[in-house]
This record gives structure tokens, sequence and C-alpha cells, in this order.
């Protein structure tokens, strides 16, 4: 086996090649051999400058590093659809050619049967065979569906030469044996017919194809009391604090030690707060020790009155100072 070397990689495919009978094949392939012959010389490449294989509905190109890729490209995305464009025009539908092509580069072996070795070419494969691209000659009107590799691209499709229009090319990533492969594809990117793992933008922080922003809080929002359920809002202004209350300890009381076989605070019943006791019937304004009642309901503040048993008559009540109420 030769010593790996660099070379451009270029692969043409013919979309639905199994689906002719044997005449029709036989006219395909001439067509497939004629354009790349053509893209080739128009690029300046000539036969020295390359080798081929033949893959019956596709053809493989291994070109000198030397050879102008920026060229390469440039003919593929002018000189080939023309050709494509000129041949249909003429052709029975039976015999309509359309292409998928790859544009890698990498280092490839040559062996003692003239087969060639490279994870750069099998990476270029499984570019062309995709069901991505596959799906992306499916859905555009012309006759041509070009992809390249992430390399073509960084060196030579971003720096937006004359004829290869860098806003053209979209990122892709897709499947394949050997892991995600990213790519650049030419052209609109597919809606209808993604594979596993393959996709034309980088994946999403969710579904809403949407991130939050940087510090948000992503949990589910606290639903607010409405200002017509004033038991709503009475419950959570009280109850909030007095359960921080409960859980900080008083820097100022002692720690207390628990003695062996005593239950702990958490062991410990809650202590109910003790309710008033009912008035009697027919009272009306009662004195039982505590806080007075008053037709059933607390009383609070200074008060004035008759310090126990049953009233009856007139009952004045008045501010502190005899000030009247």
């Amino acid at each position: 086996m030769t010593d790996p070397v660099s070379r451009t990689i270029l692969l043409l495919d013919i979309e639905r090649y199994s689906d002719r009978d044997d005449v029709e094949q036989a006219y395909l392939r001439r067509m497939l051999y004629d354009i790349t012959d053509r893209a080739l010389e128009s690029a300046g490449i000539d036969e020295r400058l390359r080798l081929r294989a033949d893959r019956g509905d596709s053809v493989m190109e291994l070109i000198d590093a030397n050879a102008s890729v920026t060229a390469l490209l440039r003919a593929l995305l002018t000189e080939v659809p023309d050709q494509l464009r000129a041949v249909n025009r003429m052709a029975s539908s039976s015999a309509q050619i359309r292409l998928r092509g790859v544009v890698a580069t990498g280092y490839i072996a040559v062996d003692e049967h003239d087969g060639w070795v490279g994870s750069d070419l099998n990476h270029a494969c499984r570019l062309l065979d995709a069901g991505l691209l596959r799906a992306a000659l499916r859905e555009r009107p012309d006759d041509f569906a070009l992809c390249v590799s992430e390399s073509v691209h960084a060196g030579i499709v971003r720096h937006d030469h004359p004829g290869i229009p860098a806003q053209g090319f979209h990122a892709v990533t897709v499947d394949s044996k050997n892991g995600p492969l990213r790519a650049w594809l030419h052209g609109p990117v597919p809606h209808g017919a993604h594979g596993p793992g393959e996709s034309g933008a980088p994946p999403a922080p969710d579904c809403s194809g949407e991130s939050p922003a940087p510090g948000a809080d992503t949990s589910t929002p606290r639903a607010e009391p409405t200002a017509t359920d004033p038991t709503t809002t009475a419950a959570s202004d009280t109850a909030a604090p007095a359960a921080d209350a409960a859980a900080v300890p008083d820097p100022h009381e002692p720690s207390r030690t628990e003695q062996p076989g005593e239950p702990g605070p958490s062991a410990q019943p809650a202590q109910q707060p003790a309710q008033p006791a009912a008035p009697p019937a027919n009272v009306v304004f009662n004195f039982g020790g505590g806080s007075p009642s008053f037709g059933g309901s607390l009383v609070a503040g200074d008060q004035h009155g008759v310090s126990g048993g049953q009233v009856t008559g007139d009952v004045h009540l008045g501010r502190s100072g005899g000030e009247p109420a």
C-alpha cells in the first residue's frame, strides 16, 4: 500500500438509478461521465491530476492536492447545473438525470488491489449517502445538490470567493456509522426527511427552540393570590413568616441537651392555641377572663366597663382618659 497523500475528493451520484432499466442506466452512466469530465476541464483539472473509480451509479475522483479547489467548486456550482439543464431539456422523463455531489479533502492511500483507503474518504461517502442530502435533491426544482465537508468550508467556502457565495451554504449534521458528521449544504435545507440525528441546525436547548435568559428561573411559577380571594391572601401573608420563624432558632435562647429516653422536639405534639370559651346563652357582653367578647367577637384595646357578672341596661365604652368615643 502506498503512503497516504493529501487529495481532494469529488463524489457524484445519480438519483433513482436503480429504478431504470438497463438501456436507461447505460445512457445515464454516459451522461454522468460526460458531465464530470466537462466540469473538471472547466476547473483546469486534466486527467494527469486525478484518479477515477467507477461505482456503477456514481463516480469517485481523487484530485491532486495542487489542483485548485476554488476552481472546482465554482465549476460545480455553475457548469454542472447548466449541463444538467441542457441534457434534461432534450431527454424523455425516463432519461432525466439528477445528481448529488460531495467535495471533501483528506489523506488517501492506494493498496495493491488499486483500492482506496482512508477515513476521510469513508466520511465523504457517508455524506453522499446521507438522507438529508437525498431529501435536499428531492425538494428542490433544480437537478443538483452539493454538500462540502467542514474542512472545505473552513478553507474555501467561508471566504466568499467569486462564484462561491458563502451565504448560500448552510451548516448541517448528518448521522453515520462513524457518529454525527458536520458538513455544509448548498441551497435550502430540507424540511421533511431528516433521519435520526440529522438536522439543518444545531440542536435547541428545549422543544420551543428558545433558550432561557442567563440566570433566569426555569422552575414552575408559584400561583399568586387574586384580589378577590382574601382568604388566600391572608394565609399566604401570615403562613410564610410563621414558617420561617419556626425554622430559625432563637440565638438568645440557651440550647437544651436531650436526655436519654426523652423524646426530641420533633416527637412532641404541636401545641394548639386555646380557644376562648363560648359566652353563655342570651349574653351580649361577657367578661370571662382573658380577652372580653362582645356578641361572640373578641374586643381589643382599652375597655372600661363592669368586671364581671351580667350587665343590664345601657353600657358606655370610652377612650382612655375619659374622652368621649
